[in-house]
């Protein structure tokens, strides 16, 4: 059996940070890596879950609205995924910023938090939301779209 991409990617190597995952065609895949892999550091399914609520929101309405195929979280709990169709890795880059500043910023109610739009709505909480957001936005405010590159 071929190995999927992802798992030719040596994680040992992986730091918290963004990656061009790969390319196919003109759809990129983003790996958000909010944690250093096999450190026993995972996000517990309330974070993940409340922040793939609010970003997957917050980014399909953003600039980048028409050009977002995916966003959500990486079974492994150590980040998400985000597909972006036929967009400059630097525009990429500084929407996932903007896209978590306004989640550290926001003022209101949790996105898709009723029973009728979630499945698991009781499992929701703007504060981790916020607090995961700071916290990954803390390690990656200095990257540019040299930085991108799996090492």
């Amino acid at each position: 059996m071929q190995k999927i991409t992802s798992f030719t990617v040596d994680h040992r190597n992986i730091d918290i940070g963004v990656y061009v995952s790969r390319i196919d065609n003109d759809i990129t895949t983003y790996d958000l890596r909010t944690r250093k892999p096999n450190t026993g550091d995972v996000m517990d399914n309330a974070s993940i879950h409340s922040v793939e609520h609010m970003f997957a929101t917050v980014i399909r309405n953003s600039d980048l609205h028409d050009k977002i195929i995916y966003f959500g979280p990486m079974g492994c709990q150590t980040g998400f995924y985000l597909l972006v169709k036929d967009t400059e890795n630097k525009k990429v880059l500084e929407q996932i910023k903007q896209t978590l500043e306004f989640i550290i910023n926001y003022e209101g109610e949790m996105f898709g938090a009723s029973e009728i739009e979630c499945g698991n709505y009781k499992n929701l909480d703007i504060a981790l939301a916020k607090k995961e957001c700071a916290e990954y936005l803390k390690h990656i405010k200095h990257l540019t779209e040299n930085d991108l590159k799996y090492k």
